[in-house]
This record gives structure tokens, C-alpha cells and sequence, in this order.
């Protein structure tokens, strides 16, 4: 026969052991959407990142392109603000990163494309800026011919023509391109979100700005 303590003994490990494992399932219940949102939260901004990096890139090619260009070898504005198309160039060394293959960068997302002259501070001088905002295949032509494609933005406004850049003697000028894109979130972290704050459409504003002086003239 079994000494009553013995048995006594043995049901109060067992219902040890049964609430420990109903605490452990508890706690983890709890643990579980903290981890999910972390998880969730490092994906969406590893994408961001990543998006950052290309409109960073993009900024870069588009500057590099338009310190190459000057202001298009032409003295004056003749026939145009710019005669040459040099902004268009500017533009379409920008929207040829962004359109890589690779690239997550949404074209449709882009806000805006400034180009600008530059203070010594790399901050915009004055008015002196060009204006570009989206739209598909509406833009001008940089390489005229056969199956050729336009690019995907149009100048909206103009207070820097090409045509008036300096790159001659010690002064040259410095120009900046400024890319803005609105990242729009696109894990459930914007789900997540929404029961926070309401159902709207969750974005980060991407800013990202390179500035070059202008290859001086031989």
C-alpha cells in the first residue's frame, strides 16, 4: 500500500509542473507579438534603407551627369532655357538607377527632382532651382529615335537655366540634385499601425541631396 504522504507528494509536483507550463504559455502569448512587430518593424526598414540607398545613388548620377554638362556649351539662352537639354540628361541619369533592375524605388512615389545651384554650404541659393515631378512617359525625349523612351518626369518650374551656369575661370558653379519619395510601407508593420493611429496610408519621406561643382571648360 502506498503511504498517503507519498501520494499527497506526487499531486503536488504534478500540479507544479501543470502551472509552470501554463505560465510559460502565458508569458510567451505575451512575448510573442512584441517579437512579430520587432521582426515585421526590422524588414520594413531594412526596405527603406534599401530604397534610401538607391535615391541616394540616384542623386549622385543625376549631379554627376550635370558637373560633366556644364550648362551645355552655349553662352546664352538663346532658342530656350536650356538649348541643350542638359537637365533632361540630369533627369535621365536620376530615373535610370531608380529604374535598375533591383531597385524597389516606386517612380510614382517620387515627389519631386530639384536641381539647383549651390551655396558653398551645399544648401539651394535663393530661387535658383528647377522643379520635376512624375509623370509616366510624358517627358522629353534624351535619346531621339526608333522604340526610344521619354523620361518619366516633366519640369514644372524654372529658376535656374542651364544656360546661365558658369563653369569658366576660378568661381564655377555648384549644383545639387535633390530627390524626395515618399516610401509607402508595404509589410503588415502598416496594419499594425493603423489600429494605432487610423487607416491611412503610412509613408517615410525619403530626402536625399548631392552637390558637384561644374567641370571647368578647357
Amino acid at each position: 500500500m502506498t503511504a498517503p504522504g507519498h501520494v499527497r507528494g506526487r499531486d503536488r509536483r504534478g500540479r507544479k509542473h501543470t502551472a509552470e507550463r501554463g505560465q510559460g504559455l502565458v508569458e510567451f502569448a505575451l512575448i510573442l507579438p512584441i517579437v512579430m512587430l520587432l521582426m515585421v518593424s526590422i524588414l520594413e526598414f531594412g526596405k527603406a534603407f534599401n530604397d534610401q540607398l538607391e535615391i541616394g545613388y540616384a542623386s549622385r548620377e543625376g549631379a554627376r551627369a550635370g558637373a560633366a554638362l556644364g550648362n551645355g556649351g552655349v553662352s546664352g539662352c538663346t532658342g530656350g532655357n536650356d538649348p541643350t537639354g542638359v537637365d533632361a540628361v540630369i533627369i535621365a541619369a536620376a530615373q535610370r538607377i531608380m529604374k535598375a533592375p533591383g531597385s524597389d524605388v516606386a517612380l510614382a512615389d517620387i515627389v519631386s527632382i530639384r536641381i539647383f545651384r549651390a551655396t558653398s554650404s551645399g544648401a539651394v541659393d535663393g530661387s535658383h532651382v528647377n522643379i520635376w515631378t512624375y509623370s509616366a512617359g510624358a517627358g522629353p525625349d534624351v535619346d531621339p529615335g526608333p522604340g526610344a523612351t521619354k523620361v518619366d518626369f516633366v519640369q514644372r518650374a524654372v529658376g535656374w537655366p542651364a544656360c546661365t551656369r558658369v563653369n569658366t575661370g576660378g568661381s564655377a558653379d555648384s549644383l545639387g540634385v535633390t530627390i524626395t519619395y515618399d516610401y509607402r510601407l508595404t509589410t503588415p508593420l502598416g496594419a499594425i499601425l493603423d489600429v494605432v493611429d487610423g487607416p491611412t496610408q503610412k509613408k517615410l519621406r525619403i530626402t536625399e541631396t548631392t552637390v558637384m561643382s561644374l567641370n571647368p571648360t578647357a
